[in-house]
């Protein structure tokens, strides 16, 4: 079985950037030391700092589904919440393999 990647994105509202991006790092390590999660790493955009971007790979999406409810997580969206612009946009992700063409959207 493959292993899950998930891109999630989260976009702080105007003066809530500090704080979004340490409720994000303080769960890099509660989650990478999780027996599913194969990597953990969050990021902020070069080009608008109001946007968080983590980069997961998990090994199962049971095991992605627990870590969402872990207290850290929902610590965090509780902290967070009402900074953020909107829910977090979560994208689990599916490789283009080579030689053949992307999903369509239709």
């Amino acid at each position: 079985m493959d292993n899950l990647e998930i891109v999630a994105i989260l976009t702080a509202k105007a003066g809530s950037e500090a704080l979004v991006g340490e409720t994000l790092s303080a769960l890099v390590e509660p989650t990478r030391a999780e027996d599913g999660c194969i990597s953990y790493r969050v990021f902020v955009s070069a080009v608008d700092p109001a946007t968080f971007i983590t980069v997961e790979t998990w090994n199962s999406q049971d095991e992605f589904n627990e870590h969402m409810q872990t207290p850290y997580v929902q610590h965090a969206f509780e902290t967070a919440g009402d900074h953020l612009t909107q829910a977090p946009l979560i994208h689990p992700l599916s490789e283009v393999s080579v030689g053949r063409p992307a999903p369509s959207a239709h």
